[in-house]
């Protein structure tokens, strides 16, 4: 037990420093990146993702700003029956494009967006039980260009992430 306690310490302090150098829009324009997006791609590492991607469809992102500066954001999911809403209220961090979830432990990023037709996001979820990453491509239309989707795929494993944890969502139709 006291061999393995260097090789988890090494472990954890990786994961705190690629935790810490994930790139962020510059200057985040927050007029600009409100309003509705569409889920079109995600990449994770999260156990009910994973088990969950090949049934999930493109969902809808609502992203609003509060006075304050902090994100809100509604997510509607297409089930097979109901569509599923969550809403998610993340607080400013010091950092532009750094928001901090205000009742979970995540940490979201605006990596990069051109506000018109694409931005990549990236969550980390700091839960004791099961820590998890994401990488989420929204765009403004529910169609994907190739250069997005290209800048998307090109980050996953600068994020820690495999192709083999990816989703391209089809279409919702929702």
């Amino acid at each position: 037990m006291t061999a393995a306690l260097p090789s988890l310490a090494l472990a954890l302090l990786c994961l705190l420093r690629a935790g810490a150098q994930v790139p962020v829009q510059l200057d985040l324009d927050t007029e600009k990146i409100a309003g509705v997006w569409h889920v079109r791609a995600i990449a994770s590492n999260c156990s009910i993702f994973l088990k969950m991607r090949g049934g999930i469809k493109s969902s809808m992102a609502i992203i609003n700003f509060m006075p304050e500066g902090d994100l809100a954001m509604k997510l509607v999911w297409p089930l097979l029956d109901k569509c599923l809403k969550f809403e998610l209220l993340f607080q400013q961090s010091r950092q532009a494009g750094h928001y901090i979830g205000a009742q979970e432990k995540r940490d979201l990023h605006v990596v990069e967006t051109d506000y018109s037709h694409y931005a990549i996001l990236h969550e980390f979820n700091h839960s004791e039980t099961e820590p998890s990453t994401a990488l989420q491509l929204l765009t403004r239309e529910q169609d994907v260009s190739p250069q997005p989707l290209q800048k998307f795929m090109e980050l996953i494993p600068t994020m820690g992430l495999t192709k083999d944890m990816l989703a391209i969502l089809p279409k919702s139709g929702e």
